[in-house]
């Protein structure tokens, strides 16, 4: 019985293992199949995609926007900064170093030069420091720290539209707005550095300290260069300030007369202060007519800017120049972006049309010195600047060297210059006669059809805002305006900012200078409009850098973009002339030191005020000193000993040389009398101007 039932136990396990086996491998089949299926799905599905893909329209390059360009802007600045890191740290010390030249300090006081007439220096726009006394509070923490100039410009970056807000005045007054007081940082360090590393006055002041000065015989006079002349002194007593130095500085050291070096606009803001010292209060100081004769040895004019510069029209009516114009060629977008909210163009121009110093640089004298429609005085005047010569010309008496310039700006292409503004290439090279009349009192400011910028756009940021669409396409309209018809174009566009600063500027050439009107302030500033003092004793001297192409007319285009609060009008930096032609990127060009024309630094010295003229009645003499430009080798070398650039020039070794001579002692015969390398000599004569 036993045995039976082990016998049924063993067929049951038997049978159970077999029951297992075969369901094991039915389940293998059936998950073979499985998979069989599965691969057959994924490959029908593959197939299908594929099939999409195949069906689909390729994808579009993707579209370059304005993001990219600043991103690619920031790149390529970031990976110069690397290399030039890379060459500094890796390159022997030897290759690095620069061999340093005794400056002229170090050579004249060999010479036995001392210190003997104090110097004043006065440095022009931009240049000088400005410091926050108050402000709003985005600027808390700011108090007496430096907005603008000398500084290391953080707070530019740091809140740009704050310090827009602070460096702007009062668009009515052209003071200070409400709550906002900015002033000029005093003393020598208020313009020796623009910016770290940046010197404007350091190296002259190093090398004045040479031979003996400092402190007591040395002043820079610091003053807010963004208000109008007078408004220096209604405001700050600039002007009290600076007589009472230098009628200090006068007993002080001997009863020496002073030497004045003013550079660039400072130029005409010291020729403003000549004649407002001598005159009664309480418009003028109160000086008396010999006080200029008592107080004043030589006023060296560095970069004058005696008659003006066109970069200031370019700057009033687009907010650009031809550097500005290059970059929004480059990258187009990027500062007028929507994206990243810049409108860097129009927030410019709404600050810089609240500074009256910017009209005291419009070009002053009309078409009969910069020229009509069809002529200027720089006519035949083409630029090769490719093959300019560098040569070092030999300081001689009357040296009059026009030959390596001929060389360097070899006529080609003529230009009409005196269209400073030209709408299409067509009208900056047509005759007159083919183009229409230029006359702003056509235009109407009252339509209200359609405006340039709808009521939605808000609060207007610049006086384009408030003009129609059609009084906009009128100003265009093939035209081209000269120095005359420009300015009834700025009182048209902007008629606030030219009422407010015209009541302190004039620009024209006076008939009788007799007429009692030309005692006003507004006509101090504008050499055509004023006297020299009574000073026969006094030199003057125009010095300035040749050989550098200048800004001289520039050819523009309405702006493609018409949002709100944008700018209408722009250089259209996509018109060049031939090979050779002065005409490149929208900007022609001319002789000059690359801010200033010649025309407009050398003109008074070498034939408005040469002898006795109705400008200069006492005959005051005259000296044209020009330092042909010569760019430095290498990178190595800095801005360069004999640069002849607008700022760079305050570093040029002769230039240096001949202040320190004439501030030892030295007229302006013993340095070497007229020392010329342009055409300014031919250029003034060109101009038809009774003297």
């Amino acid at each position: 019985m036993a045995s039976v039932l082990r016998f049924r136990k063993l067929c049951y396990v038997e049978s159970a293992v077999k029951c297992t086996s075969v369901g094991y491998e039915s389940f293998e089949i059936d998950e073979k199949l499985d998979k069989k299926e599965e691969d057959v799905l994924s490959a029908n599905n593959f197939a299908l995609e594929i099939n999409k893909k195949r069906k689909q329209p390729k994808r579009q390059p993707k579209e370059w926007r304005c993001l990219d360009s600043c991103c690619w802007i920031i790149g390529y600045l970031c990976t110069t900064w690397w290399l030039l890191l890379f060459f500094y740290h890796c390159l022997p010390v030897t290759l690095l170093r620069v061999p340093e030249l005794p400056g002229p300090g170090v050579r004249l006081k060999r010479e036995g030069l001392t210190a003997l007439h104090p110097v004043v220096l006065v440095p022009g726009i931009v240049t000088g420091g400005l410091e926050l006394w108050e402000g709003r509070p985005c600027a808390d923490g700011l108090f007496r720290k430096r907005l603008w100039g000398g500084g290391s410009f953080t707070q530019i970056f740091k809140r740009p539209l704050c310090l827009l807000e602070h460096l702007s005045l009062h668009y009515e007054t052209g003071l200070d707005p409400q709550g906002i007081r900015v002033r000029a940082v005093p003393g020598l360090v208020g313009a020796d550095y623009f910016a770290p590393g940046y010197f404007v006055w350091a190296v002259l002041i190093e090398n004045l300290a040479k031979i003996g000065y400092e402190g007591k015989n040395l002043h820079m006079a610091a003053y807010d260069w963004r208000l109008s002349f007078q408004n220096t002194e209604i405001r700050d007593h600039a002007l009290t300030r600076l007589k009472s130095k230098i009628e200090l500085m006068y007993i002080s050291n001997g009863y020496k007369k002073v030497v004045a070096v003013p550079h660039s606009m400072g130029v005409i803001y010291f020729l403003h202060f000549l004649k407002w010292v001598e005159t009664p209060p309480p418009m003028g100081g109160g000086g008396g007519p010999g006080w200029c004769a008592k107080h004043i040895k030589a006023v060296m004019n560095i970069g004058p800017a005696f008659l003006g510069v066109p970069k200031a029209v370019s700057n009033l009516f687009s907010a650009e120049g031809k550097d500005v114009s290059y970059i929004r060629a480059m990258a187009p977008g990027v500062f007028d972006s929507e994206i990243l909210g810049l409108q860097t163009f129009e927030r410019v121009m709404r600050m810089a049309r609240t500074w009256d110093s910017i009209v005291s640089l419009l070009p002053k004298g009309g078409e009969v010195i910069w020229g009509n429609m069809d002529r200027s005085p720089e006519e035949g005047h083409v630029c090769d600047f490719s093959k300019k010569s560098h040569s070092k010309t030999s300081l001689t008496t009357n040296n009059v060297n026009n030959s390596d310039v001929k060389r360097g700006f070899l006529v080609k292409d003529l230009a009409n210059y005196g269209r400073i503004i030209s709408f299409g290439k067509p009208a900056s090279v047509l005759h007159s006669s083919k183009l229409p009349t230029a006359d702003s009192k056509e235009y109407s400011r009252t339509s209200t059809s359609e405006n340039f910028n709808n009521f939605s756009c808000g609060e207007a940021w610049t006086e384009y805002d408030e003009m129609s669409r059609q009084s906009i396409q009128n100003v265009a309209a093939d035209k081209a305006y000269t120095t005359t018809t420009l300015l009834d174009l700025l009182r048209f566009v902007a008629p606030k900012m030219m009422r407010r600063a015209e009541a302190h500027f004039s620009h024209g050439i006076a008939e009788n200078l007799d007429d009692p009107k030309y005692n006003h302030y507004k006509y101090w500033s504008n050499p055509l409009e004023t006297k020299l003092s009574d000073a026969p004793d006094m030199e003057i001297y125009c010095m300035y850098g040749v050989g550098i192409p200048t800004e001289r007319s520039y050819v523009y285009k309405l702006s493609p973009n018409s949002r709100c609060k944008s700018i209408p009008y722009q250089i259209d930096n996509s018109v060049h002339g031939e090979d050779g032609s002065c005409l490149k990127g929208g900007v022609y060009f001319a002789d000059g030191d690359e801010s200033v024309p010649v025309l407009s630094a050398g003109f008074m010295c070498a034939k408005g005020w040469r002898g006795r003229t109705r400008f200069n009645p006492s005959g005051i003499a005259t000296y044209i000193r020009e330092y042909r430009h010569k760019p430095p080798t290498s990178l190595m070398e800095g801005r360069g000993i004999e640069s002849g650039s607008h700022v760079d020039i305050m570093g040029n070794f002769a230039l240096i040389e001949d202040i320190m001579r004439v501030a030892a002692g030295a007229t302006g015969d013993e340095i070497g009398g007229d020392q010329i390398h342009s055409d300014i000599i031919k250029m003034s004569e060109r101009i038809n101007l009774g003297l």
